[in-house]
């Protein structure tokens, strides 16, 4: 299977759908919370998806349905693409952080840890930033950033270092040839962790991750209907957290501001307390489900 939809019925339930309604996949991937969606449209209803992944429109293609319409860009620019096909209000708004199975799985995109492959981690393969560009043109400074606040990684100073020297002798080229310099650092037992917290790092500064995430959101309630719903699935805790205070707040920082009166001045409000997460069935069909998290959102009366 391409990819296995997670927390499939979470967010059909958190959508709320209603047949004749408008919405937006802005992460569609295999396409499979899609389909789900457009099975509970009546004939009058909409689906827009988003995606800037070839392989994600080649999925795309295969949906034969004239409730359906797939767009071929980044999800930052939504308001800006649905206006191009009218559309100023939707009903609700799915996003599905997780890098798909597919993509993990295909050595050739250099995401994966398990296989080697070109230092590559573009979501959309024709923009300029490449995994190869960050650990063979970063500085040492910019690099010991990205381990540090997007791998959360303890030693990102020495392992900066570290790939900064071992570059000046020949460029690194593949995955295999970074994971032997990360080898010496990884603390014993938890190699495996420590590998996927620097190729997470990588993959957030090649692809604007968090930023894409701001930009996103900070549109979300200006094109939600009254009743609308946003559902987001977040895979580690710097998006989570992202996610979550900008539901909570407003604010990616956290922070709430109050008007004159004490009213918090924020423009969405949590629909669910806590993020919801995979059942004890999905953990045992999809691993990868484990670390997923669904925050519900609707506009803040």
């Amino acid at each position: 299977m391409y990819h296995q939809p997670v927390l499939l019925q979470e967010c059909l339930d958190g959508l709320n759908i209603k047949p004749d309604g408008i919405y937006v996949d802005v992460t569609f991937g295999g396409g499979g919370h899609s389909k789900a969606i457009l099975e509970r449209l009546g004939e009058n209803g909409k689906l827009y998806a988003f995606d800037q992944d070839a392989d994600a429109k080649n999925n795309a293609v295969l949906i034969d349905d004239k409730r359906f319409q797939f767009i071929e860009t980044n999800f930052r620019h939504i308001k800006k693409y649905l206006r191009l096909y009218g559309v100023k209000k939707v009903d609700g708004i799915l996003a599905d952080f997780g890098i798909s199975s597919h993509q993990i799985d295909e050595p050739s995109r250099g995401f994966s840890t398990r296989f080697d492959g070109e230092l590559d981690m573009r979501m959309n393969r024709s923009a300029s930033v490449s995994a190869y560009h960050v650990i063979n043109e970063y500085s040492e400074e910019q690099l010991h950033r990205i381990f540090g606040m997007y791998g959360e990684i303890k030693n990102a100073k020495t392992l900066a270092s570290a790939i900064y020297s071992s570059r000046m002798n020949n460029a690194i080229q593949t995955t295999a040839e970074l994971k032997s310099i990360l080898e010496k650092f990884a603390p014993r037992f938890k190699e495996f962790k420590y590998f996927a917290q620097v190729f997470q790092a990588i993959r957030i500064e090649v692809n604007e991750e968090l930023k894409v995430i701001e930009e996103f959101l900070e549109q979300v309630p200006e094109l939600l209907s009254e009743e609308g719903r946003l559902c987001v699935i977040s895979f580690h805790s710097l998006e989570d957290r992202l996610v979550k205070n900008y539901i909570k707040t407003g604010k990616f920082s956290g922070e709430v501001e109050k008007d004159f009166f004490g009213n918090e001045l924020k423009p969405l409000t949590g629909v669910t307390r806590k993020p919801i997460e995979a059942s004890e069935e999905e953990l045992k069909e999809n691993p990868r489900s484990r670390s997923a998290k669904l925050r519900v959102a609707a506009l803040h009366k």
